[in-house]
């Protein structure tokens, strides 16, 4: 793939897994329908998922569309088209687990939206750590014009990252905004120009990747708890995980190479 180094695997019919180290790169490859979910291609990215998280030395997965126009411009409609109300719930929770899925797992998850970000796509994103955007991105939940709300998340999700009159806002009317708008109000973390998208994503990788290992995945648990609860429960949380890691070698050697001005060399013990 145009942009990416390292093992390319296409082992799965609707996606590509790029492995460069211990970061790995999925690329949803449906172009011609825009990438969109099918329940098919949730199945296939929660067993690409099971694959990468089996592999200790994996520790950062970036999320990117395939083609030049989306990320993932939605659910299949063709699929939702017919369901019933109980079929409806069953397509709305097999998204949400697989969401929640990258929300809680051990690796920093990034999306490097490149394109149409729209319903389930934007409710992707918004499970992932943070989104870089290119600049050619668009994000929006148009569910309401079908009839529908969003279902993967994005009622829950949207208004913890801006607020709950932004959110609403959003989700009732339906509207598309364009990356910079989206940086704005605090819905991508950064916007570059396209051709920047993934050599920016990776450079964030990699500055990742140079930090403990054990400490990033202790930091996105402690975050990922603690503003799911009150502030109490939080600051319980961190000690928690503060303390187990003043236990780990890796403290010892991080702050060791700091008195000694020179590079830590973590081995995630």
């Amino acid at each position: 793939m145009k942009g990416m180094s390292g093992a390319v695997a296409q082992k799965y019919s609707n996606l590509i897994l790029c492995f460069d180290g211990s970061l790995t790169v999925i690329v949803i490859n449906r172009p011609k329908a825009l990438n969109a979910l099918n329940a098919d291609t949730i199945q296939q990215m929660s067993d690409a998922l099971d694959e990468i998280e089996a592999d200790p030395n994996n520790r950062v997965l970036i999320i990117t569309g395939g083609g030049e126009k989306a990320f993932v411009a939605g659910a299949d409609i063709r699929e939702l088209k017919d369901c019933n109300g109980a079929a409806g719930q069953k397509a709305s929770e097999l998204g949400q687990r697989l969401f929640r899925r990258f929300e809680t797992s051990r690796l920093i998850v990034i999306a490097a939206v490149n394109g149409f970000a729209l319903g389930g796509g934007m409710e992707l994103s918004l499970a992932c750590d943070f989104r870089i955007a290119s600049e050619m991105a668009v994000f929006g939940l148009p569910e309401v014009g079908l009839g529908i709300i969003p279902g993967y998340g994005g009622t829950q999700r949207l208004p913890r990252l801006v607020g709950r009159g932004m959110a609403l806002e959003l989700i009732a009317t339906g509207r598309k905004l364009d990356a910079q708008t989206a940086w704005q109000i605090g819905l991508v973390n950064r916007v570059v120009p396209a051709a920047e998208l993934l050599p920016t994503t990776h450079a964030l990788a990699k500055e990742i990747l140079a930090q403990a290992p054990l400490a990033v995945v202790a930091a996105k648990r402690a975050l990922t708890r603690g503003t799911e609860t009150t502030l109490d429960n939080g600051l319980r949380y961190e000690a928690e995980e503060f303390g187990g890691l003043c236990a780990s070698t890796d403290m010892g050697e991080g702050m060791t190479a700091f008195l000694e001005k020179r590079a830590p060399q973590f081995k995630g013990q």
